[in-house]
Formats: C-alpha cells, structure tokens, sequence
C-alpha cells in the first residue's frame, strides 16, 4: 500500500474539521464525508465548517464533500474516522464496500458501546481490517488549539511501524509534531479513560476544590490508568509520555475541554441530563464511563476515581459525599 494516498475525513465535527485543516497543510487535496447534505451546502456557500471551529477558512476547490460514505469510501485509500463514538456504529451500518483494502486511522476518544470494544478492535472484527492497517491517534490535542496554530502534538500507534512512518508526514507542519509507536491498545484505552478523569476533575472544579487537591487527583488519576493499561494490554509503556499523562492533564485542566466542562456542571449541581442538553458538544466521557466500568468487572483492577464517576452519573448518588469519600484513598 502506497500510503498516504487519497485522504478523507469521515465527520463533521470539531476534531473532523481540525483534521481537515491539518491534512490540508501537508496534501493537495481531500475528500470530507459528512451525513448532512444541508450541511455541506452551507459549508459551501459560506467557505467554512457551519458549526464547529467556524473561524477556519478552507479552500473549497481542495475539498471534494460526500453526503454518501460509500462513496468517500471508494474514492479514498486512507479513512481518517472522527465521529463521537456513540454514532460510529450509525456510520459503518451504510457501508456496503470493503474496509479491508483501506488504512483506517482512528481519531476516536471512545469505545464503541454496546460492543464495549476499542475501535480498532472493531474495524478488525466487523470490517475485515488487517491490524497493520489500522492506527490510532492520541494526542495531546485540543482542536480549538489547532484551529489557532498553537504548537501541538500527536502520537501515531500502529502495530505495523514503517506503515506509521509513512502517515506520520500527513501530521506534521509549522504548528504540529508527532511521533510514533506500536501501543495501539494502550493509547485507545488512555485516551477513554482520560475523558472519564476529566469529567471528574471537572466535578471536583464545580465543588469547588481548590489546585492542590486538582494536582493530588492527576497523579492518583494516571496510576490508576497505568493499573488499568498494564493489567488489559502488558507492554512496555512511559505512562508520563505525552500520549497518556500529556493527554489527561490537557483534558482534566483545559477550558477546551467538553469533558472537564459537563463534569463541572455536575459538580455545580446539575443533573446528567440538564448538563447533557446544556452542550453543544458530546462528552465522550460518559459513555465512556459505564464501558469501562462494564470492562473492569472482568478485570477487576482497583480504579476508585472510575467507581466514583460511575456511582455520580450512572447510579445518582450526590457527588459531594461521593468525592469525599474517593479523596480518602488518596495519597
């Protein structure tokens, strides 16, 4: 496979439309699927995303839109996919031409509910993908950030290296850097349980805990992830590399953050689904939550900030009694 070959976005949404511009900094042209036709039409007309990072200009003679994934599909040979992963399955159900000859790079912060699968794993089982043929990216990365050209970075996982070398060009211009590594499982993981911290440190901003117990909570968060990670996927991994510790502490502190937002709106005492109809935007968080707690009952690993995001948003318990309880067990 001659990679990168013809690219094309698969979403419409923020991390959609920071992708796009990235890929449009280092190619000649794209294709962009989106579901809504009315969307693209007015995408069109006013030059840019109606919706989402609407200052990002783009020129539209590099951009080739589909309202119709099967025919992005076709016309394409590397499918960037970022879509909330809660409308992935909605996606793939229109899909009537093969996977299995394409390089998939995922830019999901999610697992694929219901199927409680990573979304390589699900490419691989569903879609006949080659596990060579699919990657991950990771961040640190908010989109609002690339929007501005605010020096980023990304990490490429996929099992097959020199495949990854040969995408990795695609992400790297004046404001972007990126590496590149095997651990597809872990930053999958990372990158949902990363959300689910967030939501917490969201929580704890609304109750009003100050930055020392803010510092306190990220470093109980990133063992707890290092527990999980090690115990579902064994391999050699830095936890603090940037991929896992750079992508929580971003997502756990940052205003960008829709996680760290809809937990703050908990911690101020709204309920779940006030604050769920208050964004704009998907916390991936909460469904990641209820995946991985279903996950960890058949691993059993100690995740005390999981359970208590878990007890908050699925079982309704008040956070405040909650959290007090859960910062007993740190150190």
């Amino acid at each position: 496979m001659n990679l990168p070959g013809k690219i094309a976005i698969i979403g419409g949404g923020s991390w959609a439309t920071a992708l796009a511009k990235i890929a449009l900094s280092t190619q000649d042209s794209i294709n962009w699927y989106m579901r809504r036709p009315d969307r693209i039409a007015e995408f069109e007309r006013l030059g840019h995303n109606p919706c989402y990072l609407t200052s990002v200009k783009f020129d539209l003679n590099k951009i080739t839109f589909f309202s119709n994934i099967n025919q992005a599909i076709k016309n394409s040979d590397t499918l960037i996919f970022a879509t909330p992963s809660p409308f992935l399955k909605q996606h793939l159900k229109k899909v009537r031409t093969s996977l299995s000859d394409k390089f998939i790079i995922s830019a999901i912060k999610g697992i694929v509910p219901d199927e409680n699968m990573l979304v390589s794993d699900y490419f691989a089982e569903y879609y006949k993908v080659p596990a060579g043929n699919i990657a991950v990216l990771g961040g640190p990365c908010h989109a609002e950030e690339v929007a501005l050209e605010r020096l980023s970075y990304l990490t490429l996982g996929c099992p097959d290296i020199e495949q990854a070398k040969m995408i990795s060009p695609v992400f790297h211009n004046q404001y972007l850097m990126n590496s590149v590594c095997k651990d597809v499982v872990g930053i999958e993981y990372a990158s949902v349980l990363k959300n689910v911290y967030a939501i917490a440190a969201g929580i704890c901003h609304g109750m009003k805990y100050g930055d020392n117990f803010q510092a306190v909570f990220i470093s109980n968060a990133i063992e707890e992830m290092k527990r999980f990670v090690d115990t579902i996927h064994a391999l050699d991994r830095d936890i603090t590399d940037s991929v896992y510790l750079g992508d929580l502490l971003v997502t756990a502190y940052s205003r960008f953050s829709r996680n760290r937002t809809f937990g703050t709106m908990i911690g101020k005492g709204y309920s779940v689904k006030t604050a769920q109809l208050e964004m704009e935007m998907i916390a991936e968080g909460y469904y990641g939550t209820k995946c991985i707690k279903e996950i960890n009952g058949k691993y059993q690993v100690n995740m005390p900030i999981l359970d208590a995001v878990y007890d908050i948003l699925y079982e309704k318990k008040p956070a405040s009694p909650v959290i007090c309880q859960l910062s007993e067990t740190f150190k």
